[in-house]
């Protein structure tokens, strides 16, 4: 084996200098010559993860570390290396950033198909914010860098964007009847979405903290057809019409004495029921939503510390390394079978094709995210 593209690590440590880089690779290219011996230096609000012959397997949390066996359980067991074992190893370490990425934008490119129960077949622009955390960096690597090839938080949200926009369509589809409903829906809506999106986030070893729908918008030829409706609502009840013309009438009548001032309390006093009912009713108060903490067991929700590798009520596996495509079983290192459901490590969930238009959708999407039809 050449030594041209070898670097020789002895102090290992990373400062994001911009605040948007997901993962950082040391060496940026190649392999570095790693020996037990070697100073590692987390910071706060990272963890590093020792990447070994394309997989993912140790990951060490702040602080400064001197690296041995004992912090490279895994990596150990892998290479098969005598306790006490001094020579170097080629492998590259990935620093991962495990702070809350703020303000993440997600939207339809593209419109979105609705059918609306009251104007039909509808096309929806929906756009709004996200956050999101490194929870599982094992899982991370495994799945986003060694796959995906994703290291910035501008190239993840390119990709979950896509994902976001999946599950979106699926949420329209049954949740909302017509887009007349939307003004009161949308917490609820961002709400249930962010529920749906915890399973595909977690996939990639990812936590989904916060989403919101900042607006969801017609094209203008509907948005016209919705105003035009408004005003024909407004003339339904003729009564009410000409109560209202009266009173304005009234109102620029100069003032000429106590029949004109009985008449204008007489109109003022029909306007007034429908001018104040909306005011008097009382506020309803908004439902506050805890914030989860993502570090808490999958299995028995018994919150546990954030270095933790087993639950310590049920023994539940914490630290993730890869998991099963189909079922979710998280995978001991080189399994090449799931243990639960038996499908091979590297089998990828296929995606589901539209019989109408022939799109390529997400795995359990229900409506199709190009025509809106159900899949």
């Amino acid at each position: 084996m050449g030594t041209d593209n070898l670097i020789f690590l002895e102090v290992i440590e990373w400062f994001d200098d911009s605040g948007q880089e997901l993962v950082h690779r040391i060496p940026e290219q190649g392999s570095g010559e790693l020996k037990f011996g070697s100073q590692l230096i987390v910071r706060d609000s990272q963890a590093a993860v020792f990447f070994y012959q394309g997989k993912a397997y140790d990951a060490i949390g702040p602080g400064r570390h001197t690296l041995s066996t004992h912090n490279l359980p895994v990596l150990t067991k892998v290479l098969s290396l005598p306790w006490g074992f001094s020579s170097p190893f080629r492998a590259e370490v990935y620093f991962v950033n495990l702070k809350v990425f703020t303000n993440l934008k997600w939207g339809t490119r593209d419109p979105v198909a609705f059918k609306d129960s009251s104007l039909g077949l509808v096309r929806l622009r929906a756009f709004g914010v996200f956050n999101v955390q490194v929870v599982q960096p094992i899982l991370c690597i495994n799945r986003l860098v060694g796959t995906q090839g994703v290291y910035t938080t501008e190239s993840i949200e390119e990709y979950l964007n896509r994902v976001i926009v999946s599950r979106f369509n699926d949420l329209l589809g049954e949740e909302l009847d017509s887009i007349l409903d939307l003004p009161g829906c949308y917490e609820s809506l961002s709400e249930k979405l962010r529920q749906r999106l915890e399973d595909d986030f977690g996939r990639f070893g990812l936590g989904l903290t916060a989403l919101y729908t900042n607006a969801i918008t017609p094209p203008p030829e509907v948005q016209q057809a919705i105003d035009d409706r408004g005003r024909l609502s407004m003339f339904n009840d003729m009564n009410r019409l000409m109560q209202m013309k009266a009173a304005m009438a009234m109102e620029k009548m100069p003032e000429s004495g106590g029949d004109a001032g009985s008449g204008m309390g007489v109109g003022l006093g029909l306007m007034m029921p429908a001018m104040f009912s909306n005011l008097m009713k009382p506020a309803g108060n908004e439902s506050q939503v805890e914030a989860s903490s993502p570090y808490h067991c999958p299995e028995c929700h018994v919150p546990v510390a954030k270095d933790a590798r087993f639950c310590p009520a049920c023994g539940h596996q914490l630290l993730v390394i890869s998991q099963c495509v189909h079922c979710g079983k998280n995978l001991p290192p080189n399994a090449k079978f799931c243990p639960r459901c038996g499908t091979p490590v590297e089998q990828k969930s296929a995606g589901i094709i539209c019989p109408s238009c022939g799109t390529e959708n997400l795995p359990e999407a229900h409506f199709c995210n190009q025509c809106g039809g159900k899949l």
